[in-house]
């Protein structure tokens, strides 16, 4: 199998024009969000949609469920579409969900999206108390089935907790170093050490403003970023989760934010008073421009097998060893 390319994160306005472009920019696999705030039977309305492009457009996208799902979608010349959650809230307070999830589909799970949830503290809140003890029972269960811990959006206790706690290496899927730019969502050295230690992921995120210069950030400055990483943490633990939000109209992201716990517009991070998506840079616009980070990348000295690494081989392996049940 060649290297593949993956991005491990995306919640675009979906549609066969953004399917197309996955192929027009060779994408062998994509994790989608199914769901932010959506509770079990909402999700399940998601999937339904979700069937209806699988059976729409089955020249393009369809559905993936396991590691080797890659080598078939290169020998189609498909994308693999991999289901994930952005917040536990389809699992409500059933722990039994998980597996009934894992059974539909879903591969990677957020423990909190910014606030506090049943599992764990979302990366907005002032106070950090770390899993708790529904957390630690979701975590052994999500072990079980092989559904992979998410902590993209929690804060830092409950972040290297869920490293602690899972007998399986978690994932960050789309985030940035804190120290390149002090977002609240992006990490900290110590959580980025001990991911690398603990056999996690990190997905490089190019939404603005989670990136120094925010959609001025160029594609030199975006790969030194990564190479910065990789001299901290070992260049096999990196890949792509872009969080692309390709179409969406502005009102995603109050949904996004507000979802059902507010009355207030919560503006989240960037000015508060740009409210809407931020530009995307404009080296990634669509999924036509995810083949030119591998030139930035060869420019920031990596080698050609750490850049194909990046590019989507260190999460096909991940895949390997995360979507199957423990022990088998």
């Amino acid at each position: 199998m060649q290297t593949p390319r993956i991005d491990n994160l995306q919640y675009a306005n979906w549609s066969e024009k953004i399917f197309r472009q996955m192929r027009d920019g060779g994408l062998d696999a994509v994790h989608v969000t199914i769901a932010y705030h959506e509770n079990f039977r909402e999700t399940v309305l998601n999937v339904e949609a979700w069937n209806r492009w699988f059976q729409r457009f089955p020249d393009l996208i369809f559905q993936g469920r396991q590691a080797s799902d890659i080598a078939l979608a290169q020998a189609s010349g498909r994308t693999a579409i991999f289901f994930g959650f952005q917040n536990p809230s389809p699992i409500e307070d059933d722990i039994g969900l998980v597996e009934v999830w894992h059974a539909l589909g879903a591969r990677f799970m957020q423990l909190t999206y910014n606030n506090q949830s049943l599992l764990a503290t979302g990366c907005y809140e002032a106070d950090d108390s770390g899993i708790t003890r529904m957390g630690r029972e979701v975590i052994a269960e999500m072990n079980r089935v092989g559904m992979v811990i998410d902590m993209s959006h929690s804060a830092e206790r409950s972040t290297l907790e869920a490293m602690e706690v899972s007998a399986r290496p978690i994932a960050i899927t789309h985030a940035n170093p804190a120290f390149w730019h002090p977002a609240l969502r992006n990490k900290s050295d110590h959580v980025l050490r001990a991911l690398g230690q603990s056999g996690g992921m990190l997905g490089f995120s190019m939404y603005p403003h989670h990136l120094k210069n925010g959609p001025d950030c160029t594609i030199d400055d975006f790969a030194e970023m990564i190479a910065r990483t990789a001299e901290m943490i070992g260049a096999e633990h990196l890949g792509i989760g872009s969080d692309l939000c390709q179409d969406q109209p502005d009102s995603v992201v109050e949904w996004m934010r507000n979802g059902r716990w507010t009355r207030t517009r919560d503006y989240g991070e960037g000015s508060a008073n740009a409210a809407g998506f931020p530009d995307q840079p404009g080296w990634f616009r669509d999924n036509r421009d995810f083949g030119g980070l591998a030139a930035a990348l060869a420019r920031a000295g990596f080698s050609d097998a750490e850049t194909g690494g990046i590019m989507g081989g260190n999460w096909a392996r991940f895949y390997a060893q995360s979507f199957g049940p423990m022990g088998g």
